[in-house]
């Protein structure tokens, strides 16, 4: 069965006036047709469907539109299949025949497949946002602010015996479905003992001896079973082509190495243990990491939801990042600000939290991107800085065109000089002379070192500039109050988990994973604009009885 497109996309008579006379006052369905048109057309998901393939038996553009209405209201695919066949209001947004019949569920998954096959999930939201510029909702260098929540994959969260033994488990069970007479020649009855059913840590040894002795024997297993793969006396070169062999392979590189004695378990203290951002957490879904975030620890993704917030227009949703759960959110800047650049929807003032904003990013989003980024910096943390007597990085004069610092003694440098930090980023150490620094009478609120001197470390110029202003300006109340603004995201984020169950994910994988997140951002932004065009009014940030106490005293 097949949705029959009209063309240019036109409203049936029929289906107009029964769904006119159902929602007198129009649902919101209706009013995005009436106001915002045709959101999304075949041409612009012309390259899912090459020629050499023929046409698509459906409207893609009528999918991406299904995609999104799945979003706005949780459903399955089935059921967004079923609202199609049975709801006139779906009609009336995608132009249909009331006598239409549908379509088979699985075409979504299909259409999504191929979303992210081409990398053209984005195009659900960017083709959103350019009706939205053209009805004037969206202000050109308007205001935006960015915040990002955790994303739990849908997976188990496995401990490392878990994992191990379900990688295996995955492996077995795909080499059984394409060589079982070979995998059953290979193994002994134990096997069946032991990976038929799924590992749970309830079922596995509690004495630890015993849990490490269960390790390697799942260690040695594995490590057979891969032997046989590619040394065997009979070579399976389409088992090697097996994701999950490939999967057991990384894991086993991950969670085991060699010493005299042979394979053993990794461990902390003797081997090291794999870090997080590379380490496969599950054989299930690859990209998903473990991650904590002070006393929140997730199994899954992150997304960055970036939004205007101006006054006389509804706070729109522009931009959506996923990234791992390990990656840091200052990483993620630049990327946000290209790709605001690329829909010519930069801002001109983005508010973000202390986690985007270092030295860096202050200079960059301003001479790159010519956008001021509002958010607090790390404070000084050293010890000098701490103490009210001492001498931190602030106390010294920088002389930046003779290349000297000035102590608060008035002692000069005597050595200035380029290097890099830990990560590579440039640096620039100044010394001063040891003798001085020896004989100085408040050496003490300086260095802790007895024979040392005094050492500082510089951000190059335009990066140590705007973090000393930063932390001097973020100290003002003018500064409190602006910032305030950046509190708002936190309901978009609220909205998104609560009303649209962003915190979970439906797939497995990064890009399915982001493609879920930009349907629900495009849901988001449908339900804002049907409030804004009913003239609702957005909810206030609720307040206890017992903290209005506070306020009323005042």
């Amino acid at each position: 069965m097949t949705l029959h497109p009209l063309p240019e996309w036109e409203i049936p008579e029929q289906t107009a006036q029964i769904a006119r006379a159902s929602f007198p006052k129009g649902n919101m369905y209706m009013k995005m047709y009436d106001e915002l048109g045709v959101l999304y057309q075949d041409v612009e998901f012309a390259g899912l469907f090459p020629a050499k393939c023929g046409q698509s038996a459906m409207s893609p553009g009528k999918l991406a539109l299904i995609t999104v209405m799945q979003f706005c209201e949780g459903l399955s695919d089935r059921q967004a299949a079923d609202a199609v066949r049975s709801r006139i209001d779906w009609k009336y947004a995608l132009g249909l025949e009331l006598t239409d019949s549908g379509f088979d569920c699985s075409v979504l998954s299909e259409f999504r497949n191929r979303l992210c096959e081409h990398d053209l999930e984005n195009k659900l939201l960017d083709l959103m946002l350019v009706k939205f510029q053209e009805k004037k909702l969206i202000k050109n260098r308007s205001k935006q602010r960015t915040d990002s929540t955790q994303v739990i994959a849908a997976i188990r969260q496995l401990n490392r015996l878990e994992l191990v033994g379900e990688t295996l488990r995955a492996a077995l069970n795909s080499i059984a479905f394409v060589e079982p007479e070979w995998l059953r020649a290979m193994i002994s009855d134990e096997w069946f003992e032991r990976y038929s059913w799924r590992f749970d840590n309830y079922r596995l040894p509690k004495n630890k001896k015993e849990r490490e002795e269960l390790a390697l024997k799942i260690g040695f297993d594995g490590h057979y079973l891969l032997h046989q793969i590619w040394f065997g006396n009979h070579e399976k070169v389409g088992l090697c082509q097996l994701e999950s062999v490939e999967i057991l392979r990384q894991v086993w590189m991950q969670q085991y190495t060699f010493d005299r004695s042979g394979l053993v378990w990794r461990n902390a203290e003797q081997t090291g243990l794999t870090p997080h951002s590379i380490c496969i957490v599950s054989p299930y879904d690859i990209e998903a990491r473990n991650s904590t975030k002070r006393e929140i620890n997730w199994t899954g993704y992150k997304v960055h939801l970036s939004e205007t917030c101006d006054d006389s227009t509804p706070n729109l949703i522009t931009n959506v990042e996923t990234t791992s759960s390990t990656t840091p959110d200052g990483e993620i800047t630049s990327i946000i600000h290209q790709k605001l650049a690329n829909k010519d929807l930069l801002p001109q003032e983005h508010y973000v939290d202390a986690a985007y904003v270092d030295a860096y990013q202050l200079v960059e989003s301003h001479q790159v991107h010519q956008v001021s980024l509002i958010g607090p910096v790390a404070i000084d943390t050293s010890w000098q800085a701490n103490l009210k007597t001492g001498f931190d990085i602030s106390a010294f004069i920088i002389n930046w065109e003779q290349q000297i610092a000035i102590c608060p003694q008035g002692n000069f440098s005597r050595l200035w000089r380029k290097a890099r930090d830990c990560n590579q980023n440039p640096l620039i150490e100044v010394v001063f002379d040891r003798k001085t620094c020896a004989s100085c009478p408040v050496r003490i609120n300086c260095t802790s070192s007895s024979t040392a001197a005094r050492k500082i470390k510089l951000r190059p110029r335009e990066e140590f500039q705007a973090l000393q202003q930063r932390r001097h300006q973020q100290q003002t109340s003018e500064f409190e109050q602006k910032y305030a603004l950046r509190a708002g995201v936190e309901g978009t984020i609220s909205q998104a988990v609560r009303r649209f169950d962003l915190r979970r994910t439906r797939y497995f994988g990064l890009a399915k994973t982001h493609l879920q997140q930009i349907a629900t951002a495009c849901a988001i932004n449908l339900s804002r604009f049907f409030a804004w065009s009913n003239h609702l009014t957005p909810a206030h940030t609720r307040t206890s009885s017992f903290a209005r106490l506070r306020v009323h005293a005042a």
